[in-house]
């Protein structure tokens, strides 16, 4: 070691100094480089480890080679090996900058636990806002933006003005509307949250913000982080739409108007895929970020609960657990199809003859990407090459189509589906940067960096499949099978468990939950053309109907309710008053508000006018065909009964309540509806034949 260390004083310094600073740098720019690689988790492990090894042998290979030559005073080899040396730290800084840029980029899609959430307090427009103002509230304890931060507001700033409860954000809009409320408090996000409905669809010219409050709090998409899953295994996503104009990056706890929901299903083994969107308008029971049903209501709604609430809701009526959500700025939508080149469609042709008339027949129109209708972009129907606009504006139409929101849900799968194709076709170095640039703008999640990176392997087989020629990832088509619901003041529709079950079945078997059948006939293949007329999963099944909300029994018959009641196992009470003004033995109310679920109630009571009051005479010349005969003022409703009718005559002298508990009965309608015209709701027809007995 003396010998070393008196050689190493007598050598030059012109060996000395490059090759100290040969060293520092070379294993300075590989430390680096070590590090961001051992990053890449899943990325082509075999090789980094093989680079990493490499390089770390040559630099020790530089090191006893240079001492060996500076001993000996031989500059040429020694040269030759510094410049090698110093060649190899450019490289590793170079390297090392790609890797963390692109890093940092896929960084940009997760997001933090915390976040700022804004309540605000909402009045219609041009209204004074004072402190005799009455204010409305929800009572759900977990709202952040409507519950618990008006409280801590009101505290901090000691509001004393009149509040008022109402069970959801709806109730307030439509209190506020009705001037029945001064003003509300409701989250910042609320044009995003609401204006999808088409009765607040201008409800950001219609109000104003007079006060607001804002506080950081652990978001409620903290916990949906903690998933450990690797994209190497089979793994589902919900796939949300957002709508905002911000450059600087979209945040994952960013509000979105649940109108776009689409349940993903793949499986990196097999390169298989089972796509469901989901209508905006179905009805089903609302589950709250920490698990609490909150009744039933669009599911649309959920989104005003936040992400955690609408990942509950959709895997309670699923019964598939979500491991990860992404949510998609549409904005963005337009940069990454203007990135591509643009795609190729076939565009679907509107069907809805208002709207031909309007735009002219095999033309699509659609406000731009800011939703300005003085700017319509538009374009003709067939296979089509669309830039982003234009893709935007055929993802979001539906007013074109009776289908309205299942024909929009379509469009975004062609979208989605173009753009794949698009992406692998199109793969390269040279535009992979940009692509990352303008994704990473416009998508959060809740996918860790390390677990996105994992599904490097699952590119790379698509990749490899598609270069070869070969189907790179197959696709299988759904569609939910849905009925209208009479639903007084909201347009909604229920779905049938039958086709949900088929749908969740095939996910359940693409994730290896179930044992696979043979559904190759469901199939699409992405190197192929869409085809909207192939055969999807749950299409065409009518079976498992479970939602029947109760009619407006008023104006009607008894027979009407007795009916409905023993159709559906319920129990049925009758009180009766007297009201001159109407038909002696017609229905004035009922104590269950018409559009409820009878799954949501077993007894309710109908409030009859006393039949042995005299008819209305208003018009003599025309007689009503409701109205009970003079020879038996105590007939209509129930004469289809005579023994049943003497009893009630024997009741009208003292009129109480008359409890009838329901019995099960056959209808006289299939209650399941033919494959080629599904009835939305089976009773009615039961209803329309009984008709007859009303009279």
């Amino acid at each position: 070691m003396k010998i070393f260390f008196k050689k190493l004083k007598n050598t030059s310094l012109s060996y000395k100094l490059p090759f100290l600073f040969t060293i520092i740098l070379y294993f300075g720019s590989y430390g680096y480089l070590t590090y961001l690689l051992l990053q890449l988790t899943g990325v082509e492990t075999l090789i980094r480890y093989i680079l990493i090894g490499s390089f770390a042998f040559y630099g020790l290979i530089y090191i006893l080679v240079s001492f060996i030559k500076m001993f000996q005073n031989r500059k040429g080899l020694f040269t030759f090996l510094t410049i090698l040396t110093l060649i190899f730290s450019g490289i590793f800084g170079v390297a090392s900058f790609a890797i963390r840029r692109i890093y940092s980029k896929i960084d940009q899609f997760t997001t933090s636990d915390t976040s700022t959430y804004t309540s605000v307090i909402l009045t219609l427009k041009d209204m004074e806002f004072t402190s005799d103002s009455k204010i409305g509230m929800v009572t759900d304890e977990e709202d952040r933006t409507g519950y618990i931060l008006p409280q801590e507001w009101i505290k901090k700033e000691n509001i004393t003005n009149e509040i008022e409860y109402k069970d959801s954000t709806i109730e307030l809009l439509d209190a506020l509307y009705n001037h029945e409320l001064d003003a509300i408090f409701i989250t910042k996000d609320y044009d995003v949250l609401y204006s999808g409905e088409e009765k607040y669809q201008n409800i950001v010219n219609e109000t104003q913000i007079v006060k607001e409050y804002s506080k950081t709090m652990k978001t409620e998409e903290s916990e949906l982080l903690a998933t450990t899953k690797s994209l190497t295994e089979p793994f589902t996503v919900l796939i949300m739409g957002v709508d905002s104009e911000s450059t600087s990056g979209l945040d994952a706890n960013a509000a979105f108007n649940g109108d776009t929901l689409m349940l993903i299903t793949f499986n990196p083994k097999t390169l298989t895929a089972t796509m469901l969107s989901i209508p905006r308008d179905v009805y089903v029971p609302i589950i709250s970020a920490s698990g609490n049903t909150k009744g039933y209501f669009k599911i649309n709604s959920s989104a005003a609960g936040g992400t955690a609430s609408t990942i509950n809701t959709i895997e309670n009526i699923t019964d598939v657990e979500i491991d990860y959500f992404v949510k998609v700025n549409f904005h963005g939508v337009v940069d990454l199809v203007n990135e591509l080149g643009g795609i190729d469609v076939d565009v679907e042709a509107p069907d809805y003859q208002y709207y031909i008339q309007s735009y002219g027949k095999g033309r699509l129109c659609e406000q731009d990407s800011n939703r300005n209708f003085q700017n319509m972009i538009c374009m003709n129907t067939g296979w089509q090459h669309l830039d982003g606009e234009q893709a935007l504006a055929y993802a979001r139409n539906r007013h074109g189509y009776l289908e309205s929101d299942f024909a929009r849900n379509r469009h975004q799968q062609q979208i989605i589906e173009a753009v794949a194709k698009k992406l692998i076709q199109n793969a390269n170095l040279k535009e992979f940067e940009n692509l990352l640039d303008t994704i990473s703008h416009n998508i959060a999640t809740n996918m860790k960096t390390s677990q996105i990176l994992s599904f490097y392997q699952s590119i790379k087989g698509m990749l490899m499949n598609a270069l070869r020629g070969e189907e790179f990832i197959s696709i299988q088509k759904t569609a939910l099978t849905v009925y209208d619901l009479d639903i007084p003041g909201i347009s909604t529709i229920g779905y049938y468990q039958g086709s949900m079950d088929a749908i969740t079945k095939a996910m359940k078997e693409n994730l290896g939950l179930l044992e696979v059948d043979d559904v190759k006939t469901f199939y699409y293949d992405y190197s192929e053309d869409y085809d909207r007329n192939s055969k999807v999963i749950g299409q065409g099944i009518y079976s498992g109907r479970t939602l029947y909300p109760i009619p407006d029994f008023k104006g009607q018959a008894v027979s009407e309710a007795k009916n409905f009641a023993s159709t559906h196992n319920l129990n049925l009470s009758i009180e009766y008053e007297s009201n001159p003004n109407e038909i002696p033995g017609i229905i004035l109310g009922q104590s269950v508000t018409p559009g409820t679920l009878t799954l949501q109630f077993n007894d309710f009571t109908i409030y009859v006018n006393d039949p042995n009051l005299e008819e209305p005479t208003e018009d003599p010349e025309e007689e009503d065909p409701h109205e009970p005969s003079e020879e038996d003022p105590n007939t209509g409703s129930e004469t289809e009964d005579p023994e049943q009718n003497q009893g009630e005559e024997e009741n009208t002298e003292h009129p109480e309540e008359e409890p009838i508990p329901g019995t099960p009965t056959i209808p006289q309608e299939p209650s399941t509806p033919e494959k080629d015209t599904p009835s939305d709701d089976p009773v009615s027809d039961e209803n329309d034949n009984n008709e007859e007995n009303a009279e």
